[in-house]
């Protein structure tokens, strides 16, 4: 399995992307908020990646890091166009989030689903490991 960016000139140049923003031509936007303690801890400097398997590829959509407060506000993603129809369930494009807290190295998997023109908030609860004196608290 190859590893793309999703902005890569190398994939943006084969059938695979081309197929995918055909049946993606929308935007969505994905808002992430990383906590511990039930909320009352934000989770600063957590790594998040969102990628998708593509044709046996790994694409990745965003790399970074939540902010001070444990968040990454509107993450752009392709979406499939909506159908008007309210009687039909709207289409969706499923993602891939992996949250890495890099001191304890936990990493957790999670997905969502995006809509086109809809900001989905994916809730993160991180739980440290708690060393006091010297040892591990597990």
């Amino acid at each position: 399995m190859n590893t793309y960016y999703y902005n890569d000139e190398s994939f943006k140049n084969t059938e695979s992307y081309q197929k995918y923003i055909d049946e993606n031509p929308e935007k969505g936007y994905l808002k992430i908020r990383a906590y511990a303690a039930s909320s009352a801890i934000p989770i600063p400097n957590l790594q998040i990646t969102i990628f998708k398997i593509i044709d046996q590829n790994k694409i990745i959509f965003y790399e970074g890091y939540t902010d001070s407060s444990g968040v990454i506000e509107k993450i752009v993603l392709p979406a499939p166009k909506l159908n008007i129809n309210n009687m039909i369930k709207p289409s969706n494009t499923i993602y891939n989030i992996d949250a890495t807290y890099i001191p304890d190295n936990i990493t957790q998997r999670y997905t969502a689903r995006m809509y086109e023109d809809v900001c989905v908030v994916q809730d993160i609860n991180i739980v440290p490991i708690m060393k006091v004196g010297g040892f591990n608290g597990n």
